[in-house]
């Protein structure tokens, strides 16, 4: 199982669940499993929708924002990992 590095967190809206990611590297689609990794942080989950400026989207390349529902609390300056099987 190999993590490459995608982005990092930009912000968490703890009300709605939803992370600000920005993506720095490759690309990221639903469907597609990550892994946020930080000092207290450290879960893996699928990536169920993808937002940006509130439009779903299936896919987001490097250099983008987007927002992702999360299965737990995340914070400022964690890393995303994509997981490839």
């Amino acid at each position: 199982m190999e993590e490459v590095e995608i982005g990092k967190v930009l912000k968490y809206f703890s009300k709605i669940g939803v992370a600000a990611i920005r993506i720095t590297d490759g690309e990221l689609k639903t469907g597609d499993t990550i892994k946020i990794k930080g000092h207290v942080t450290d879960f893996e989950q699928v990536v169920e929708s993808l937002q940006i400026e509130h439009e779903s989207v299936e896919k987001v390349e490097a250099g983008k924002d987007v927002g992702i529902k999360v299965g737990g609390v995340v914070r400022e300056h964690d890393t995303v990992y994509v997981v490839k099987r």
